[in-house]
């Protein structure tokens, strides 16, 4: 799947991604890739906000650290689930 971005000079921006649909298919270099033709595009007289850019920058780190945690938390619960169905054949 591609997803294109159109931006205000008429350029687009192609972000790739595997066989997920929707927003969950973004990942973090998609979010680069739109944030650096997000810079490259801007008005040089009338830049992004230094808080709003810190903004989208931790939100995405937010995101990052949680979407992170529930990886970790998928690959406890199949621990678990191995070590229950271990236990429950003997």
């Amino acid at each position: 799947m591609t997803i294109v971005a159109n931006t205000t000079s008429g350029t687009a921006v192609q972000t790739s991604s595997q066989n997920k649909t929707g927003l969950g298919s973004l990942g973090q270099g998609d979010f680069l890739n739109l944030m650096t033709a997000q810079l490259r595009m801007q008005d040089p007289f009338d830049p992004v906000d230094n808080k709003e850019m810190l903004a989208q920058m931790a939100e995405f780190s937010s995101l990052s650290g949680i979407a992170e945690m529930n990886d970790t938390l998928k690959a406890i619960s199949q621990k678990l689930d191995a070590t229950i169905s271990v236990g429950s054949s003997v």
